[in-house]
């Protein structure tokens, strides 16, 4: 937990224990369902924890809105910042079963009933969301496509809404038709070494 204090030292009582628990809960399943490899399992705060959380230094989310979690897989970013934020509402969805399942588990485990989850293709979808995270499921031009009649519009000049993405290498290429998208360097947030290349992209 050192680690998490180190860049979230308000977290409550209740929030460490959380994730204190999320990470005994994540290595129990996935000795059950490989939804982490073995090699990131034994830097699972590091890896999983504070890489998800990056969103949160990035974007800080309001009370009442609501977050969609695309391609969550185990549950990540959705469960780690579902537990840093307790006022707004997460729907974590993935085409996979096995890895709703343990979602499913973790989130009843961790008592997170700001945590909803479903096996689903995003593109078949309904809803509507404030934002849209996730960790690098596919190319942005491929993702934003998936996704965008997901985000609520924009009706006032002060809408903040969009979609918060977490990737990493040279993003040049791949964000060139999108002219407004801020990249932002998780090595500008988090000393550590495994964040040199990581970034948010914020669209």
């Amino acid at each position: 937990m050192e680690l998490l204090l180190k860049y979230f030292p308000e977290l409550t009582p209740k929030q460490i224990a959380q994730y204190t628990e999320a990470i005994s809960l994540y290595k129990d399943w996935n000795t059950r369902i490989n939804v982490i490899s073995r090699k990131d399992m034994e830097h699972f705060v590091l890896h999983h924890l504070l890489h998800s959380l990056g969103i949160a230094k990035i974007c800080s989310f309001e009370s009442g809105i609501k977050v969609l979690d695309v391609g969550t897989g185990g549950g990540f970013p959705g469960i780690p910042l579902a537990i840093l934020y307790p006022e707004v509402s997460f729907h974590l969805v993935d085409s996979i079963g096995k890895k709703i399942k343990v979602v499913q588990e973790v989130a009843n485990a961790l008592s997170l009933t700001n945590v909803t989850y479903q096996q689903v293709r995003v593109e078949t979808l309904e809803g509507q969301y404030d934002y849209i995270v996730s960790r690098a499921v596919t190319q942005m031009d491929d993702f934003y496509k998936l996704t965008k009649h997901l985000l609520k519009p924009v009706t006032n000049k002060g809408d903040k809404r969009g979609i918060l993405y977490l990737k990493g290498g040279d993003l040049t290429e791949e964000l060139s038709a999108f002219p407004s998208a801020a990249v932002y360097n998780l090595s500008d947030v988090f000393e550590e070494d495994f964040f040199e290349t990581k970034k948010v992209v914020y669209l």
